[in-house]
């Protein structure tokens, strides 16, 4: 049984409309972000900016950040994380709650109430068969056609196994479903995912659960580089907000984590803070970022350098 977990207001007064909505407290940042927000006649949803729209299997979203629904101190922490975070979109284990046994009903009843697209996933399934036979039990319950495809090829690692992922997506491509398939930053398989017709293809950063961040930059920006028309979502091995920062600024869709929310010390602070992180990677992205270079380059002109610099180089 889930301890539940409240925090009371600052000063002991009363939530706000804006704050019960949000999840947020009077006088936080949070709080006074959303309330200058509103007061400005601006959307108070952190996951949404000017520009940030953006489409998955025919779905307009505002919010590039997804979020899975593992592991938080109780479920009241995980509804406030959810608003503090934006999003649009709830990644949940069916494996986990059992379903076909009738197991989580009054989670997925809360769930439902948040007003988030579900994408189930098949996590845990270890063969394509596993894997298709759950995403299409996935679709009766629910009612949904969208389904996160993960099949594990080692039970150390969480590693994707190539050849039952690509075995599984191509079924269920057929059977109608739009399809995230989890898989690694491997450019053919992710090539060969996106010619099968997946809605979306969805590359680690690192281990899932790792939090270590992206691991190979490089692969993954071969992989925006060399797929400019495929929908990649990051997933997995995100620890910060800087790393969701990282992987936007080279161009990929959106992020999706669930470990560096959920087993923060505040996850409803930390929800809100990777919708940050989410947004200045998009915008620097969208931006143009500088080139590296190899050596140092003055920011500031040499025209009207003072004379005794001039004297000097004499």
């Amino acid at each position: 049984m889930e301890t539940e977990i409240t925090a009371a207001p600052l000063g002991g007064g009363a939530l706000t409309p804006i704050a019960q909505a949000a999840g947020t407290t009077p006088g936080s940042i949070q709080g006074i972000e959303q309330a200058q927000g509103a007061m400005n006649g601006q959307p108070a949803d952190p996951g949404a900016f000017p520009g940030s729209a953006w489409s998955v299997s025919g779905i307009t979203l505002q919010s590039r950040l997804l979020l899975g629904t593992a592991h938080y101190p109780s479920p009241q922490i995980l509804e406030q994380a959810v608003a503090a975070s934006g999003t649009q979109v709830l990644t949940v284990g069916l494996r986990r709650l059992q379903p076909e046994t009738g197991g989580g009903q009054a989670f997925w009843q809360r769930i439902s109430q948040l007003g988030c697209r579900l994408l189930p996933n098949t996590a845990g399934c270890q063969d394509a068969e596993q894997a298709v036979s759950l995403a299409l039990m996935a679709r009766e319950l629910f009612g949904t056609d969208w389904i996160k495809l993960e099949v594990v090829g080692d039970d150390y690692t969480l590693q994707p196994d190539p050849f039952g992922t690509l075995q599984a997506a191509q079924r269920l491509v057929r059977e109608g479903f739009a399809v995230f398939a989890y898989t690694t930053d491997d450019l053919v398989l992710a090539r060969r995912l996106f010619e099968t017709g997946v809605a979306a293809v969805m590359p680690w950063a690192a281990p899932i659960g790792s939090g270590r961040g992206p691991q190979n930059l490089h692969a993954l920006r071969t992989l925006r580089e060399r797929l400019p028309e495929a929908v990649l979502i990051v997933d997995a091995g995100l620890g910060t907000p800087s790393h969701a920062a990282q992987v936007m600024e080279l161009g990929f869709d959106a992020v999706l984590l669930n470990t560096a929310v959920a087993q923060a010390a505040d996850p409803v602070r930390m929800a809100r803070a990777f919708a940050h992180g989410v947004q200045a990677g998009r915008l620097g992205y969208q931006a143009g970022v500088m080139p590296e270079r190899d050596t140092a380059q003055a920011s500031t002109p040499t025209v009207g350098m003072p004379f005794w610099h001039e004297a000097g180089a004499c």
